[in-house]
């Protein structure tokens, strides 16, 4: 067996950002970007008033001074004019700043009456005043090649004029559930048979990660059902099967692939849940196997499919982030294996994990919002005592 990180290296290693499509700026929010973005123009392109009020010499600002109104400058149309001595124009948020004015004085600071305004807080230079390139300025990147793109991201390249961007393609992750026991959700469930999660559960995890899901049939127990499942995976960026990946007689994942061309790069990682793990290519298509129960095909999801749609998108791949946190319950001691127990966060912060962590109980999964890592040979806990937990909220 290995262990977590280098079977994650190892998955990474031979990993590459799909390629490149141009999507509409409306589009582009989660995906990651393929090429700088540079500003188009300059924000704000002049000098414009950061409130409602009077553009005015700061010399004529002075307390108790009494200006003519010369004109008015709404926002988007400027006042044509200039600004002379004792004389204000009218401005309000974001109006260009009138030739001759230096200052704006607020408007709940001012008397407005038969065509003048009276100041009653003396204004000094520069003030309520957004300068011309304050934002940024044309030619500027704004975001870089690499970047997930947030909702403040593509307001900013709308700011800078951009009605598109380019970005890596979603990555295709084929997902092949196999076993004759399973069926679909809303068949009928024969004996001994039982309703299939994975696969839904896994092409829900992809969308949530950046990546297209693509739901091939189930695969039964024979070599040649799963080698057809392979054969309908090509043209995706990566194949994830699930179940048939341990050592039982009818666990033949790995030789129905293998008669497709499956080279191994790695079975089993020291870890629970979820040992029989497994990574190989098919050609150029990595091939990642997960166990068939429930729990364990979602915890490896979450240890290295996540990072490998990541590192396919054009993102490094990170290493899931795990924060500290206080035990609300004594935990036992740790065997040879990297154990990740389900656990739920209490409102005071304290994370408890649940009593049972049989891996085919979907329900402690689904109620889950956090999962404590345990290292190889950790001590038992007591409560109280400060753990390593991977926060599942966003998944």
């Amino acid at each position: 067996m290995i262990s977590v990180d280098e079977a994650r290296a190892k998955i990474l290693a031979g990993l590459a950002p799909t390629g490149i499509e141009t999507v509409a700026l409306a589009n582009a929010f989660g995906r990651v970007l393929a090429a700088p973005v540079h500003a188009r123009l300059t924000q704000p392109p002049a000098d414009v008033s950061a409130m409602d009020g009077f553009a005015l010499r700061a010399a004529d600002g002075f307390l108790g001074a009494r200006l003519r109104i010369v004109g008015e400058a709404p926002a988007g149309h400027p006042f044509g004019g200039a600004v002379g001595p004792g004389e204000a124009v009218r401005l309000f948020t974001g109006s260009f700043l009138p030739k001759g004015a230096d200052a704006v004085l607020l408007q709940e600071d001012a008397d407005l009456a038969d065509g003048f305004v009276t100041v009653n807080d003396a204004c000094a230079a520069g003030r309520h005043i957004r300068r011309a390139g304050q934002d940024f300025s044309k030619g500027e990147i704004l975001l870089t090649a690499g970047r997930k793109i947030s909702a403040r991201d593509v307001g900013l390249a709308a700011a800078g004029n951009h009605p598109w961007l380019a970005v890596h393609r979603r990555p295709r992750i084929a997902i092949l559930a196999t076993g004759d026991e399973i069926v679909l959700p809303g068949e009928a469930v024969p004996a001994g048979g039982i309703v299939s999660s994975n696969a839904h559960a896994l092409a829900a995890f992809v969308t949530a990660a950046g990546g297209e899901a693509i739901v091939l049939p189930i695969a039964g127990d024979s070599l040649a059902a799963i080698a057809a499942g392979a054969d309908a995976a090509r043209g995706a960026d990566m194949l994830v099967t699930t179940g048939g990946a341990s050592v039982g007689a009818h666990d033949l994942v790995q030789a129905g692939l293998a008669a497709r061309g499956l080279e191994l790069d790695f079975w089993k990682i020291a870890m629970r849940p979820g040992k029989p793990l497994m990574f190989g290519r098919m050609g150029d298509m990595p091939v990642l196997g997960l166990p068939g129960n429930p729990v364990s095909a979602f915890v490896c999801a979450v240890l290295f499919l996540r990072p490998a749609i990541e590192r396919m998108s054009g993102l490094p791949g990170a290493v899931p982030l795990l924060e500290p946190a206080i035990l609300g319950a004594a935990m036992k001691p740790n065997d040879q294996r990297e154990d990740y127990v389900r656990a739920t966060r209490a409102p005071d912060g304290k994370v408890m994990p649940f009593e049972r962590q049989d891996s085919g109980m979907l329900k402690t999964l689904a109620r889950a919002d956090a999962l404590i890592m345990r290292p190889p040979f950790d001590p038992a806990r007591e409560a109280g005592e400060t753990v390593s937990v991977l926060i599942l909220h966003d998944l």
